[in-house]
């Protein structure tokens, strides 16, 4: 089995949906679809370039790190751009030192990273 097109791949996207919804368990006939399904997808992302989502960050250092990548900075860049002393980051960053109120408010007001994250994580 090999896609093609958008189409194609929306089309395996949806049966594979439904087998497994179906359940295909025991049934040699559905087992083997599933698996063609999942190698022909596989194929069909991989010419396409599409990364794997990746985890979402759950603590404040990995959004952190997750925004400096996505900003295209460097370590010390980043802490330029927040005020603070490059050690001082680093320090943040591997869990050593917790973030102070003024640094939570640089983090909403010029990464983005929405309050309640900090809240939640700081």
């Amino acid at each position: 089995m090999t896609l093609h097109t958008p189409a194609d791949y929306r089309t395996a996207l949806r049966r594979l949906d439904a087998l497994v919804a179906a359940g295909i368990e025991g049934n040699e006939a559905l087992e083997t679809e599933f698996r063609e399904l999942i190698v022909a997808l596989d194929t069909y992302e991989s010419k396409l370039g599409l990364l794997p989502i990746p985890n979402l960050p759950t603590s404040l250092a990995e959004m952190i790190e997750l925004k400096r990548q996505q900003m295209r900075l460097k370590q010390k860049e980043l802490a330029q751009l927040l005020e603070v002393p490059a050690g001082r980051l680093s320090q943040i960053l591997s869990g050593k030192r917790r973030v102070t109120l003024d640094l939570a408010k640089r983090l909403y007001e010029r990464l983005g990273i929405p309050s309640d994250f900090i809240l939640k994580n700081a």
